[in-house]
């Protein structure tokens, strides 16, 4: 989630999880997961893509506590914590998917920069505090908080991340095993290390302890091993950040140590608390935690300060010692040991000595507080394994030991056992995995969970008689059986063509995965039913049509008045259908809505032509010539009159032409009359012509 140099191989930038989130580059490691840089292909965004190790995926205390962080944080929605956008399961790992910080983590800030300025450093732990606030009212206790887990983006908002080992406050349902301590050594609270019961006020603790390494540039306990660190959380006490870094203004050191107090009821009662503390500081306002601290018992502090001052014990109402433990929230630096004994400050001979009548006070006191010291070496030392008590030892490797023989070791070096079996190729009784992992440290009473093999997990046959072999097929093969069809003629007429008669083994059958089971089918043309396909466009139907292992005959138009244009209007043969294997499905496809083929026979070729255009046809023209009809006039057409045809459709009309004129000349008697006779087409002319009249002579 940070912007750490990237160091992943080309094989991660591949990798696609879910089908969705595909990684860019790796920017962070951790003990237990790896971080990517990815990008989430369904909503074009990056992201954070957080993966288990896939060693560590098959042990079940990981998978829970990996599950445990997305449950945690997907329930918390707030401006200073990471939100969690989904988790699951992929490439035999489980992954949790983050929003991606483009920043860098405090701990980088810390190495860089510390120590901090003390307005910053109280603004990103008040930031911090109003996080886990936010969380602790919903039930959420972090339990690790360090400034690994702590992201600053580029504008400087804070974000709190990594809720691995939360858990919900008031239940007894943790990943924490019995003796085994969950978190970061340096950040513990005085009850972590103890493996006692956490609350908020643990993370008020922690709070306070890395507010103390940025203002000081160095956490308050450190030591070669992690046990040894969280002693010095349990048994000393801190120097005070003012002796490391004098310019640690008094009122924030009175705020990081009564943080860090170390009974859980001496710090702030909630991390709400220490924000309004905070808030007061950076106002310039007097802050509460001076004023709330004291001591009301005895102390007991070792500390090991730069100045080397040793071992001090304190009675109940005496203040700590300046160079040695510091008291929670601070107070009144104690009176010099040459002050409190009456010797003037050079501690020449002319220095007041201490009445004698005061020696018995002081000495009973001193018996008191070598018990107290006795006692404390001697539960500190019981803690680590000393004076009798069960100390830590490394845990023994029984990976690949018969899991009979793991639980009697282990047994009998006082740990207790919980076993989980599971099916894997690996050979019966086997121990797969162990947690806690070879070589870390556990003590006696401590719970070991050891995953063992079942050996090969065995399948039923399914019972696929009298099912048709294609169906019989996914079966097995959901099963991770192998089909092996085996073609057999009809044993009796009327046997359906592809249906399963028995298979071999035996239906109900146990047998490991991979087994090859015979299939023994009827064999001949299957009959296969066509489907419906109308409203499909054309690909679809055709996909629709060669799935039902038919094929793809002629495609033809045909009008339609309830399917839209270019979609299927129909089959042939009709759905419902059954035809054998592999025969041909003509589609037809809608032409659109029908049009009526006007009736246009004794219409002038004009009125004709008009008539179809507005009916939405087209038309060809084709002239005949006969004395039966009128020239000019339309005497036949085709589609006839009232058939239902396709927009565009060409319709033939058939027009009578107009015929030529012709003369006739005929001389006859003379004439008693001379008649024209003329029409549209012909004219025919008579004329009769009367010869001279005779004349007699007398």
């Amino acid at each position: 989630m940070t912007s750490t140099p990237p160091s992943s191989s080309g094989d991660d930038r591949a990798r696609i999880y879910n089908g969705r989130y595909e990684l860019t580059r790796r920017i962070a490691r951790g003990g237990t997961a790896q971080v990517y840089l990815a990008r989430d292909l369904l909503l074009d965004r990056p992201v954070a893509l957080k993966v288990l190790f896939p060693e560590l995926s098959t042990d079940p205390t990981f998978v829970e506590r990996f599950r445990r962080e997305a449950q945690a944080a997907a329930n918390l929605s707030h401006q200073n914590i990471v939100p969690v956008f989904d988790w699951g399961e992929s490439e035999r790992t489980y992954f949790i998917v983050m929003e991606y910080v483009d920043g860098e983590p405090l701990s980088a800030i810390i190495r860089g920069q510390a120590p901090l300025p003390p307005a910053r450093a109280a603004g990103i732990a008040a930031d911090i505090a109003k996080a886990l606030s936010y969380a602790h009212r919903h039930g959420v206790v972090h339990r690790d908080i360090k400034p690994g887990n702590v992201l600053l983006t580029r504008d400087g908002q804070v974000k709190v991340t990594d809720f691995g080992i939360a858990r919900a406050v008031d239940t007894d349902d943790s990943v924490t095993q019995t003796g085994l301590v969950m978190g970061t050594a340096t950040y513990f609270s005085p009850e972590q290390a103890q493996g006692l019961g956490v609350d908020g006020r643990s993370d008020v603790y922690a709070l306070g302890v890395v507010l103390y390494e940025m203002v000081t540039a160095r956490p308050p306990f450190s030591a070669d091993t992690p046990v040894a660190i969280a002693y010095k959380h349990v048994s000393e006490f801190a120097v005070r950040p003012r002796e490391l870094e004098p310019r640690v203004p008094e009122a924030l050191e009175a705020i990081i140590l009564h943080a860090m107090a170390k009974q859980p009821a001496d710090r702030y009662p909630t991390a709400e608390d220490l924000y309004a503390d905070l808030q007061r500081y950076a106002q310039g306002a007097p802050v509460l935690a001076a004023a709330s601290t004291s001591f009301g018992a005895t102390q007991v502090m070792a500390t090991s300060r730069l100045t080397g001052s040793s071992t001090a014990v304190l009675p109940a109402g005496a203040s700590a010692p300046s160079a040695g433990g510091v008291p929670p929230g601070g107070g009144a630096p104690p009176p010099r040991k040459s002050e409190a004994l009456g010797q003037g400050a050079d501690g020449g001979a002319g220095a007041r000595q201490l009445p004698k009548r005061r020696w018995a006070g002081w000495s009973a006191a001193g018996v008191i507080l070598a018990v107290l010291l006795g006692f404390l070496v001697y539960t500190g030392g019981r803690t680590l394994g000393y004076f009798g008590a069960a100390g830590y030892f490394h845990m023994p490797d029984v990976h690949t030991e018969m899991v009979g023989k793991a639980v009697k070791q282990l047994e009998h070096r006082g740990l207790h056992v919980r076993k989980s079996g599971r099916y894997d190729q690996a050979q019966r009784d086997t121990v797969l995995t162990q947690s806690p992992p070879p070589d870390s440290l556990v003590r006696h009473g401590d719970i070991v969970t050891l995953v063992y093999s079942r050996g090969l997990r065995l399948v039923n046959v399914p019972a696929v008689i009298e099912e048709q072999y294609q169906l019989a097929e996914r079966q097995l093969r959901a099963r991770g059986l192998v089909p092996d069809v085996v073609e057999e003629p009809p044993s009796e007429a009327g046997e359906t063509v592809g249906l399963v008669t028995n298979t071999d083994p035996a239906p109900n059958t146990a047998v490991s995965p991979g087994t090859t089971v015979k299939l023994y089918v009827v064999h001949g043309a299957l009959l296969v039913a066509v489907p419906s396909v109308v409203g499909y466009g054309l690909p679809r139907a055709e996909t629709a049509i060669r799935n039902a292992l038919l094929d793809v005959g002629d495609i033809t138009y045909a009008p339609s008045g309830t399917v839209r244009k270019g979609l299927v209007a129909g089959t042939s043969p009709a759905a419902g259908v059954k035809e054998a294997e592999g025969s041909y499905v003509a589609i037809v496809l809608s032409a659109g809505p029908p049009v009526t083929v006007p009736g246009v026979e004794g219409m002038t070729q004009q009125q004709a032509e008009a008539t179809l255009r507005h009916a939405g046809l087209t038309y060809s023209v084709r002239f005949t010539s006969s004395p039966e009809f009128t020239p000019g006039y339309v005497v036949d057409q085709s589609p006839s009159s009232g058939t239902q045809a396709s927009a565009g459709t060409s319709v033939t009309i058939v027009v009578d032409e107009a015929r030529t004129t012709t003369t006739t000349t005929t001389t006859t008697p003379p004439p008693t009359s001379s008649t024209t006779t003329t029409s549209s087409t012909t004219t025919t002319t008579t004329t009769t012509t009367t010869p001279p009249p005779s004349s007699t002579s007398p």
